[in-house]
């Protein structure tokens, strides 16, 4: 599973055999959650600290999850995202 970054316990990884609409899924211990790019809608749950700090990521790092989902579509190599600060 392609992981494009981590922190705080946090994985993040895009897939790249998963379906539409552009996301990106992200696992804290047993927790598991889906972030669609474009709309921030959440999926799943998450303790509130780590979903807030997957969230402030995600929006430092939208540009950058879009370019890493287009990568999947096309085959190409991921590339890593900086981790929250």
């Amino acid at each position: 599973m392609p992981e494009i970054s981590r922190f705080l316990g946090i994985v993040i990884q895009i897939y790249y055999s998963d379906h539409s609409r552009p996301h990106f899924h992200a696992r804290y211990g047993s927790y598991r959650i889906t972030v669609e790019i474009e709309s921030g809608v959440v999926k799943g749950s998450f303790p509130r600290r780590a979903l807030s700090a997957v969230l402030d990521w995600y929006v430092a790092h939208m540009d950058e999850l879009t370019d890493n989902w287009n990568r999947a579509r096309n085959g190409q190599s991921l590339v890593q995202i900086s981790p929250l600060e």
